[in-house]
């Protein structure tokens, strides 16, 4: 019983992980090579615009929300709903004197991962793979 779980578990945790990267990555260039194949011209109309302008943020949400509910169902699965607390470090008041009351998720950390390793990939292929628009 309990491995059936912890394999729920890790398959609910993969999800969230592939999910944070489609939120990152997927969408924003989805959305964008849409935006370009509906284009037929090198003057685009206000409808490819419109098309960015709306869809990149309404994706997001709609995949934010998907991703908060498979943290809901990951948190009862393992049988953690809302029973441990751990203030993070940016949730402390300077005086220490209050409890944020913040309680971190599996999604926190699943977040924060891929936020760092999409900076860390944004930073080798900008140091190292971009080149130079400057004439040499």
């Amino acid at each position: 019983m309990m491995v059936g779980r912890r394999l729920i578990g890790v398959f609910l945790i993969a999800l969230m992980a592939v999910g944070s990267i489609l939120l990152w990555l997927g969408i924003p260039i989805g959305v964008l090579y849409a935006a370009s194949r509906l284009v037929k011209s090198s003057q685009p109309s206000m409808g490819a615009y419109v098309m960015i302008l709306i869809g990149i943020p309404l994706l997001m949400v709609i995949v934010g929300k998907l991703l908060s509910r498979l943290n809901r169902v990951y948190a009862n699965v393992m049988g953690t709903a809302q029973t441990e607390r751990v203030t993070l470090p940016w949730h402390r008041s300077m005086r220490g004197e209050r409890d944020a009351g913040h309680r971190t998720t599996v999604l926190d950390v699943v977040m924060i991962a891929s936020v760092g390793l999409a900076l860390l990939a944004f930073g080798v292929w900008f140091f190292l793979f971009a080149g130079s628009s400057l004439p040499s």
